[in-house]
Protein backbone atom coordinates (compact mmCIF):
# COMPACT_ATOMS: atom_id res chain seq x y z
CA UNK A 1 0.00 0.00 0.00
CA UNK A 2 1.28 3.47 -0.86
CA UNK A 3 1.93 5.64 2.19
CA UNK A 4 3.27 9.06 3.10
CA UNK A 5 2.22 10.81 -0.09
CA UNK A 6 1.04 13.82 1.92
CA UNK A 7 -0.49 16.00 -0.80
CA UNK A 8 0.49 19.63 -0.65
CA UNK A 9 -2.61 21.66 0.24
CA UNK A 10 -3.76 25.21 -0.14
CA UNK A 11 -5.20 27.07 2.82
CA UNK A 12 -8.84 26.67 3.80
CA UNK A 13 -9.94 30.13 2.63
CA UNK A 14 -10.70 29.08 -0.94
CA UNK A 15 -12.86 26.15 0.18
CA UNK A 16 -14.73 28.26 2.76
CA UNK A 17 -15.39 30.98 0.17
CA UNK A 18 -16.70 28.49 -2.38
CA UNK A 19 -18.85 26.76 0.23
CA UNK A 20 -20.43 30.07 1.25
CA UNK A 21 -21.14 30.90 -2.39
CA UNK A 22 -22.64 27.49 -3.12
CA UNK A 23 -24.82 27.70 0.00
CA UNK A 24 -26.63 30.75 -1.38
CA UNK A 25 -28.49 28.64 -3.92
CA UNK A 26 -31.83 27.68 -2.40
CA UNK A 27 -30.87 29.38 0.87
CA UNK A 28 -33.55 29.61 3.58
CA UNK A 29 -33.92 32.48 6.09
CA UNK A 30 -32.81 30.26 8.99
CA UNK A 31 -29.49 29.39 7.36
CA UNK A 32 -30.29 26.13 5.60
CA UNK A 33 -31.09 25.29 1.99
CA UNK A 34 -34.13 24.01 0.14
CA UNK A 35 -33.09 22.54 -3.19
CA UNK A 36 -34.88 19.29 -3.81
CA UNK A 37 -33.83 17.22 -6.80
CA UNK A 38 -34.24 18.85 -10.21
CA UNK A 39 -35.87 22.00 -8.84
CA UNK A 40 -34.73 25.39 -10.08
CA UNK A 41 -32.50 25.81 -7.03
CA UNK A 42 -30.87 22.44 -7.66
CA UNK A 43 -30.30 23.40 -11.28
CA UNK A 44 -28.67 26.71 -10.33
CA UNK A 45 -26.34 24.94 -7.90
CA UNK A 46 -25.35 22.49 -10.61
CA UNK A 47 -24.78 25.36 -13.04
CA UNK A 48 -22.44 26.97 -10.53
CA UNK A 49 -20.56 23.69 -10.02
CA UNK A 50 -20.32 23.22 -13.80
CA UNK A 51 -18.70 26.66 -13.99
CA UNK A 52 -16.30 25.66 -11.22
CA UNK A 53 -15.36 22.56 -13.22
CA UNK A 54 -14.66 24.70 -16.29
CA UNK A 55 -12.57 27.18 -14.31
CA UNK A 56 -10.41 24.35 -12.95
CA UNK A 57 -9.93 22.49 -16.20
CA UNK A 58 -12.31 19.59 -15.50
CA UNK A 59 -14.30 17.99 -18.32
CA UNK A 60 -18.05 18.15 -17.61
CA UNK A 61 -20.34 15.19 -18.36
CA UNK A 62 -24.01 14.50 -17.58
CA UNK A 63 -25.39 10.96 -17.86
CA UNK A 64 -29.00 9.95 -18.72
CA UNK A 65 -30.23 10.01 -15.10
CA UNK A 66 -28.77 13.45 -14.45
CA UNK A 67 -25.59 12.54 -12.56
CA UNK A 68 -23.12 15.41 -13.06
CA UNK A 69 -19.40 14.62 -13.45
CA UNK A 70 -16.20 16.66 -13.58
CA UNK A 71 -13.24 14.69 -14.96
CA UNK A 72 -9.54 15.33 -14.33
CA UNK A 73 -7.51 13.22 -16.74
CA UNK A 74 -3.86 12.47 -15.94
CA UNK A 75 -3.33 9.19 -17.84
CA UNK A 76 -5.18 9.18 -21.19
CA UNK A 77 -7.37 6.11 -21.54
CA UNK A 78 -6.92 4.97 -17.94
CA UNK A 79 -9.93 4.29 -15.68
CA UNK A 80 -11.07 6.76 -13.03
CA UNK A 81 -11.38 6.88 -9.26
CA UNK A 82 -14.74 8.53 -8.62
CA UNK A 83 -15.39 10.83 -5.65
CA UNK A 84 -18.44 12.84 -4.64
CA UNK A 85 -21.81 13.06 -2.93
CA UNK A 86 -25.01 15.03 -3.70
CA UNK A 87 -26.19 18.64 -3.96
CA UNK A 88 -29.94 18.05 -3.51
CA UNK A 89 -31.46 18.63 -0.06
CA UNK A 90 -34.49 17.90 2.03
CA UNK A 91 -37.16 20.63 2.30
CA UNK A 92 -35.72 23.30 4.60
CA UNK A 93 -32.67 21.09 5.08
CA UNK A 94 -29.10 21.81 6.08
CA UNK A 95 -26.42 23.25 3.83
CA UNK A 96 -23.78 20.61 4.70
CA UNK A 97 -25.59 17.33 4.05
CA UNK A 98 -24.30 16.03 0.74
CA UNK A 99 -23.18 19.40 -0.62
CA UNK A 100 -20.09 19.47 1.60
CA UNK A 101 -19.03 16.14 0.13
CA UNK A 102 -19.38 17.33 -3.47
CA UNK A 103 -17.39 20.52 -2.93
CA UNK A 104 -14.82 18.72 -0.76
CA UNK A 105 -14.40 16.24 -3.61
CA UNK A 106 -13.88 19.04 -6.14
CA UNK A 107 -11.28 20.79 -3.98
CA UNK A 108 -9.54 17.53 -3.11
CA UNK A 109 -9.25 16.64 -6.79
CA UNK A 110 -7.86 20.11 -7.54
CA UNK A 111 -5.24 19.60 -4.82
CA UNK A 112 -4.27 16.19 -6.13
CA UNK A 113 -4.06 17.65 -9.65
CA UNK A 114 -1.60 20.26 -8.37
CA UNK A 115 0.45 17.48 -6.74
CA UNK A 116 0.44 15.48 -9.99
CA UNK A 117 1.55 18.53 -11.97
CA UNK A 118 4.31 19.18 -9.41
CA UNK A 119 5.55 15.61 -9.77
CA UNK A 120 4.73 14.72 -6.15
CA UNK A 121 2.20 12.08 -7.22
CA UNK A 122 2.68 9.74 -10.18
CA UNK A 123 -0.81 8.46 -11.05
CA UNK A 124 -1.93 5.18 -12.51
CA UNK A 125 -5.57 6.31 -12.69
CA UNK A 126 -7.56 9.49 -13.27
CA UNK A 127 -10.01 11.29 -10.97
CA UNK A 128 -13.65 12.34 -11.43
CA UNK A 129 -15.99 14.33 -9.18
CA UNK A 130 -19.68 13.40 -9.15
CA UNK A 131 -22.88 15.03 -7.96
CA UNK A 132 -25.33 12.13 -7.71
CA UNK A 133 -28.89 12.94 -8.76
CA UNK A 134 -31.68 12.71 -6.15
CA UNK A 135 -29.83 11.16 -3.24
CA UNK A 136 -32.36 12.47 -0.73
CA UNK A 137 -35.50 11.03 -2.31
CA UNK A 138 -37.61 13.89 -0.95
CA UNK A 139 -39.13 14.76 -4.32
CA UNK A 140 -38.72 11.47 -6.20
CA UNK A 141 -38.60 8.01 -4.62
CA UNK A 142 -36.50 6.04 -4.00
CA UNK A 143 -33.56 7.86 -2.45
CA UNK A 144 -30.04 7.33 -3.87
CA UNK A 145 -31.66 7.24 -7.31
CA UNK A 146 -28.78 8.48 -9.44
CA UNK A 147 -26.20 6.16 -7.92
CA UNK A 148 -28.75 3.35 -7.92
CA UNK A 149 -29.20 3.67 -11.68
CA UNK A 150 -25.44 4.04 -12.20
CA UNK A 151 -24.81 0.82 -10.28
CA UNK A 152 -27.60 -1.16 -11.93
CA UNK A 153 -29.93 -1.36 -8.94
CA UNK A 154 -32.69 0.65 -10.65
CA UNK A 155 -33.53 0.62 -14.37
CA UNK A 156 -33.02 4.04 -15.92
CA UNK A 157 -36.39 3.92 -17.70
CA UNK A 158 -38.15 3.28 -14.37
CA UNK A 159 -36.30 6.16 -12.72
CA UNK A 160 -37.04 8.58 -15.56
CA UNK A 161 -40.76 7.70 -15.44
CA UNK A 162 -41.00 8.25 -11.66
CA UNK A 163 -43.30 11.18 -10.82
CA UNK A 164 -43.37 13.55 -7.87
CA UNK A 165 -46.57 14.36 -5.96
CA UNK A 166 -47.50 16.95 -8.59
CA UNK A 167 -47.22 14.41 -11.42
CA UNK A 168 -43.92 15.79 -12.81
CA UNK A 169 -41.65 12.96 -13.93
CA UNK A 170 -37.90 12.77 -13.41
CA UNK A 171 -37.41 13.02 -17.18
CA UNK A 172 -39.51 16.19 -17.35
CA UNK A 173 -37.84 17.76 -14.32
CA UNK A 174 -34.31 17.04 -15.58
CA UNK A 175 -35.18 18.45 -18.99
CA UNK A 176 -36.51 21.66 -17.43
CA UNK A 177 -33.23 22.37 -15.63
CA UNK A 178 -31.04 21.18 -18.50
CA UNK A 179 -29.60 18.07 -16.84
CA UNK A 180 -31.10 15.17 -18.76
CA UNK A 181 -27.81 14.12 -20.28
CA UNK A 182 -26.64 11.63 -22.87
CA UNK A 183 -22.94 11.38 -21.99
CA UNK A 184 -21.22 8.06 -21.47
CA UNK A 185 -19.14 8.01 -18.30
CA UNK A 186 -15.74 6.32 -18.15
CA UNK A 187 -14.72 3.11 -16.47
CA UNK A 188 -14.09 3.39 -12.74
CA UNK A 189 -11.82 1.43 -10.42
CA UNK A 190 -12.69 2.95 -7.06
CA UNK A 191 -14.88 5.40 -5.18
CA UNK A 192 -14.53 7.72 -2.20
CA UNK A 193 -17.07 9.86 -0.36
CA UNK A 194 -16.89 12.23 2.59
CA UNK A 195 -19.96 13.37 4.49
CA UNK A 196 -21.00 15.01 7.73
CA UNK A 197 -21.69 12.34 10.34
CA UNK A 198 -25.35 13.28 10.99
CA UNK A 199 -24.86 12.10 14.56
CA UNK A 200 -22.75 13.26 17.50
CA UNK A 201 -20.49 10.30 18.24
CA UNK A 202 -17.41 11.98 16.75
CA UNK A 203 -18.16 15.23 18.59
CA UNK A 204 -18.68 13.37 21.88
CA UNK A 205 -15.36 11.57 21.46
CA UNK A 206 -13.54 14.75 20.33
CA UNK A 207 -12.46 12.95 17.13
CA UNK A 208 -12.13 14.65 13.74
CA UNK A 209 -12.57 11.76 11.29
CA UNK A 210 -14.95 8.81 11.15
CA UNK A 211 -13.82 5.78 9.15
CA UNK A 212 -16.97 3.97 8.05
CA UNK A 213 -16.73 0.19 8.37
CA UNK A 214 -20.33 -0.77 7.64
CA UNK A 215 -23.87 0.54 7.31
CA UNK A 216 -27.08 -0.18 9.17
CA UNK A 217 -29.73 -2.15 7.31
CA UNK A 218 -32.94 -0.38 6.31
CA UNK A 219 -36.51 -1.40 5.53
CA UNK A 220 -38.58 1.39 4.01
CA UNK A 221 -42.27 0.94 3.25
CA UNK A 222 -45.00 2.85 1.47
CA UNK A 223 -48.27 2.41 3.35
CA UNK A 224 -51.77 3.27 2.16
CA UNK A 225 -54.66 3.30 4.64
CA UNK A 226 -58.06 3.09 2.98
CA UNK A 227 -61.32 4.10 4.65
CA UNK A 228 -64.50 5.84 3.51
CA UNK A 229 -65.06 9.54 2.97
CA UNK A 230 -67.90 11.01 5.04
CA UNK A 231 -69.01 14.06 7.03
CA UNK A 232 -67.13 14.84 10.25
CA UNK A 233 -70.23 16.37 11.81
CA UNK A 234 -73.13 14.18 10.80
CA UNK A 235 -71.65 10.69 10.42
CA UNK A 236 -72.18 8.61 13.60
CA UNK A 237 -68.90 7.72 15.26
CA UNK A 238 -69.56 3.98 15.13
CA UNK A 239 -70.07 4.14 11.36
CA UNK A 240 -66.86 5.99 10.50
CA UNK A 241 -63.99 4.41 8.60
CA UNK A 242 -61.44 7.17 9.12
CA UNK A 243 -58.22 6.57 7.19
CA UNK A 244 -56.47 9.31 9.15
CA UNK A 245 -57.36 7.59 12.44
CA UNK A 246 -55.80 4.41 11.09
CA UNK A 247 -52.72 6.39 10.07
CA UNK A 248 -52.49 7.92 13.54
CA UNK A 249 -52.36 4.45 15.07
CA UNK A 250 -49.59 3.52 12.62
CA UNK A 251 -47.55 6.57 13.65
CA UNK A 252 -47.76 5.44 17.26
CA UNK A 253 -46.97 1.84 16.34
CA UNK A 254 -43.86 2.97 14.45
CA UNK A 255 -42.57 4.40 17.72
CA UNK A 256 -43.77 1.53 19.92
CA UNK A 257 -42.00 -1.11 17.84
CA UNK A 258 -38.66 0.29 19.02
CA UNK A 259 -39.69 -0.49 22.61
CA UNK A 260 -39.66 -4.19 21.74
CA UNK A 261 -35.84 -4.13 21.60
CA UNK A 262 -32.95 -2.85 23.71
CA UNK A 263 -32.13 0.84 23.26
CA UNK A 264 -30.13 1.53 20.13
CA UNK A 265 -31.03 -1.64 18.22
CA UNK A 266 -33.81 -0.13 16.13
CA UNK A 267 -34.65 3.32 14.76
CA UNK A 268 -38.09 3.79 13.25
CA UNK A 269 -40.33 6.63 12.18
CA UNK A 270 -42.88 8.04 9.76
CA UNK A 271 -41.32 10.59 7.41
CA UNK A 272 -44.32 11.30 5.17
CA UNK A 273 -48.05 11.53 5.88
CA UNK A 274 -50.69 12.65 3.40
CA UNK A 275 -54.43 12.70 4.08
CA UNK A 276 -56.98 12.54 1.25
CA UNK A 277 -59.03 14.63 0.58
CA UNK A 278 -57.56 16.60 3.52
CA UNK A 279 -60.53 18.94 3.58
CA UNK A 280 -62.43 20.59 6.46
CA UNK A 281 -65.47 18.68 7.77
CA UNK A 282 -64.53 15.56 5.81
CA UNK A 283 -63.51 12.19 7.23
CA UNK A 284 -60.52 11.19 5.11
CA UNK A 285 -60.96 8.26 2.77
CA UNK A 286 -57.23 7.59 2.35
CA UNK A 287 -53.90 8.26 4.05
CA UNK A 288 -50.42 7.64 2.65
CA UNK A 289 -47.37 7.16 4.84
CA UNK A 290 -43.69 6.35 4.48
CA UNK A 291 -42.26 4.07 7.19
CA UNK A 292 -38.50 3.96 7.73
CA UNK A 293 -36.89 1.31 9.97
CA UNK A 294 -33.14 0.85 10.47
CA UNK A 295 -30.99 -1.47 12.53
CA UNK A 296 -27.47 -2.93 12.56
CA UNK A 297 -29.11 -6.34 13.05
CA UNK A 298 -31.11 -7.84 10.14
CA UNK A 299 -32.93 -10.17 12.53
CA UNK A 300 -34.22 -7.13 14.46
CA UNK A 301 -35.73 -5.74 11.26
CA UNK A 302 -37.34 -9.09 10.49
CA UNK A 303 -38.89 -9.27 13.96
CA UNK A 304 -40.00 -5.64 13.66
CA UNK A 305 -41.73 -6.40 10.39
CA UNK A 306 -43.60 -9.30 11.97
CA UNK A 307 -44.62 -7.23 15.02
CA UNK A 308 -45.90 -4.38 12.87
CA UNK A 309 -47.86 -6.63 10.52
CA UNK A 310 -49.68 -8.12 13.50
CA UNK A 311 -50.29 -4.63 14.89
CA UNK A 312 -51.63 -3.44 11.53
CA UNK A 313 -54.25 -6.19 11.59
CA UNK A 314 -55.40 -4.93 14.98
CA UNK A 315 -55.54 -1.35 13.66
CA UNK A 316 -57.63 -2.43 10.68
CA UNK A 317 -60.19 -4.10 12.96
CA UNK A 318 -60.31 -1.19 15.41
CA UNK A 319 -60.73 1.54 12.78
CA UNK A 320 -62.65 -0.22 10.01
CA UNK A 321 -59.88 0.54 7.53
CA UNK A 322 -57.56 -1.53 5.36
CA UNK A 323 -53.78 -1.11 5.23
CA UNK A 324 -51.72 -1.81 2.12
CA UNK A 325 -48.03 -2.36 2.84
CA UNK A 326 -45.65 -1.93 -0.09
CA UNK A 327 -41.86 -2.08 -0.12
CA UNK A 328 -40.13 1.18 -1.00
CA UNK A 329 -36.40 0.61 -0.52
CA UNK A 330 -34.45 -2.12 1.28
CA UNK A 331 -30.75 -2.60 1.91
CA UNK A 332 -28.84 -4.91 4.19
CA UNK A 333 -25.90 -4.65 6.59
CA UNK A 334 -22.94 -4.57 4.24
CA UNK A 335 -19.32 -3.85 5.22
CA UNK A 336 -17.12 -1.37 3.42
CA UNK A 337 -13.81 -2.63 2.04
CA UNK A 338 -11.39 -3.21 4.90
CA UNK A 339 -8.38 -2.28 2.76
CA UNK A 340 -9.93 1.14 2.27
CA UNK A 341 -10.62 1.58 5.98
CA UNK A 342 -7.02 0.68 6.81
CA UNK A 343 -5.64 2.95 4.09
CA UNK A 344 -7.75 5.92 5.23
CA UNK A 345 -6.81 5.22 8.85
CA UNK A 346 -3.12 5.38 7.96
CA UNK A 347 -3.63 8.52 5.87
CA UNK A 348 -5.36 10.25 8.81
CA UNK A 349 -2.51 9.25 11.13
CA UNK A 350 0.07 10.58 8.64
CA UNK A 351 -1.76 13.91 8.58
CA UNK A 352 -2.00 14.02 12.38
CA UNK A 353 -5.79 13.76 12.40
CA UNK A 354 -7.65 11.89 15.12
CA UNK A 355 -9.84 9.13 13.71
CA UNK A 356 -12.04 6.26 14.82
CA UNK A 357 -13.92 3.47 13.09
CA UNK A 358 -17.68 3.84 12.97
CA UNK A 359 -20.91 2.75 11.32
CA UNK A 360 -23.25 4.82 9.17
CA UNK A 361 -26.88 4.82 10.26
CA UNK A 362 -27.93 6.92 7.27
CA UNK A 363 -27.83 5.74 3.69
CA UNK A 364 -25.34 7.30 1.28
CA UNK A 365 -24.49 6.89 -2.39
CA UNK A 366 -21.43 4.96 -1.24
CA UNK A 367 -23.89 2.29 -0.05
CA UNK A 368 -24.51 1.56 -3.73
CA UNK A 369 -20.98 2.15 -5.01
CA UNK A 370 -19.28 -0.21 -2.58
CA UNK A 371 -21.02 -3.11 -4.32
CA UNK A 372 -19.51 -2.01 -7.63
CA UNK A 373 -15.93 -1.00 -6.79
CA UNK A 374 -13.68 -0.72 -3.69
CA UNK A 375 -15.03 2.23 -1.71
CA UNK A 376 -13.80 4.51 1.08
CA UNK A 377 -16.38 6.36 3.21
CA UNK A 378 -15.33 9.14 5.60
CA UNK A 379 -17.17 11.30 8.14
CA UNK A 380 -16.47 14.65 9.75
CA UNK A 381 -18.30 15.81 12.92
CA UNK A 382 -21.80 17.26 13.03
CA UNK A 383 -22.37 19.73 15.85
CA UNK A 384 -24.94 18.19 18.23
CA UNK A 385 -25.68 15.62 15.54
CA UNK A 386 -28.25 17.92 13.91
CA UNK A 387 -29.10 17.01 10.32
CA UNK A 388 -31.97 17.37 7.81
CA UNK A 389 -32.46 20.65 9.64
CA UNK A 390 -31.62 24.27 8.81
CA UNK A 391 -29.37 24.46 11.90
CA UNK A 392 -27.06 21.71 10.66
CA UNK A 393 -23.44 22.83 11.26
CA UNK A 394 -19.87 21.60 11.03
CA UNK A 395 -16.92 23.72 12.18
CA UNK A 396 -14.74 25.21 9.40
CA UNK A 397 -11.62 23.51 10.76
CA UNK A 398 -13.34 20.13 10.53
CA UNK A 399 -14.46 20.88 6.97
CA UNK A 400 -10.88 21.70 6.00
CA UNK A 401 -9.51 18.62 7.78
CA UNK A 402 -11.90 16.51 5.74
CA UNK A 403 -10.71 18.05 2.47
CA UNK A 404 -7.08 17.45 3.45
CA UNK A 405 -7.73 13.80 4.27
CA UNK A 406 -9.85 13.22 1.19
CA UNK A 407 -7.07 14.61 -1.03
CA UNK A 408 -4.58 12.28 0.63
CA UNK A 409 -6.90 9.29 0.22
CA UNK A 410 -7.46 10.09 -3.47
CA UNK A 411 -3.73 10.45 -4.08
CA UNK A 412 -3.24 6.97 -2.68
CA UNK A 413 -6.15 5.56 -4.67
CA UNK A 414 -4.90 6.86 -8.02
CA UNK A 415 -1.54 5.24 -7.34
CA UNK A 416 -3.23 1.88 -6.75
CA UNK A 417 -4.43 1.72 -3.13
CA UNK A 418 -7.95 0.34 -2.59
CA UNK A 419 -8.88 -0.01 -6.24
CA UNK A 420 -10.22 -2.91 -8.27
CA UNK A 421 -10.70 -4.11 -11.82
CA UNK A 422 -12.07 -1.46 -14.20
CA UNK A 423 -15.86 -1.41 -14.05
CA UNK A 424 -18.31 0.16 -16.48
CA UNK A 425 -21.47 1.82 -15.19
CA UNK A 426 -24.67 -0.11 -15.70
CA UNK A 427 -25.85 2.91 -17.71
CA UNK A 428 -23.37 2.23 -20.51
CA UNK A 429 -25.61 -0.28 -22.27
CA UNK A 430 -28.65 2.00 -22.05
CA UNK A 431 -27.20 5.17 -23.57
CA UNK A 432 -28.73 4.49 -26.97
CA UNK A 433 -32.01 3.04 -25.68
CA UNK A 434 -33.15 5.61 -23.12
CA UNK A 435 -36.81 6.49 -23.80
CA UNK A 436 -37.53 9.97 -25.13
Amino acid sequence: MTTHILVRTQGSDEFATDFATMSRFGATPAGGVDRQAATAADGLTRDWLSGWFADHGFTRLVDPIGNLFGLAEYVPGAPYVLVGSHLDSQPRGGRYDGAYGVLAAAHAVARVTAAVEAGDVVPTYNLAVVDWFNEEGSRFEPSMMGSGVFCGRLPVEVALATADRDGVTVAEALTRIGYRGTDAVPEIVGYAEIHIEQGHRLEDADVTIGLVESNWAAHKYRLVVRGEQSHTGSTPMAERRDALLGAAHIVVAAREVCDQFPTGQLHSGIGLLEAIPNSPVVVNREARLHLDMRSPFPEVLDRSDAWLRARFEEIEKATGTSIDLGEAHFWGVEPYHDDGVVMAEQAAADLGLTARRTLTLAGHDSTNLKDLVPTVMLFIPSVRGISHNEHEYTAPEDCEAGVRLLAEVLARQITGACTGAPCTSALAATLHTVPA
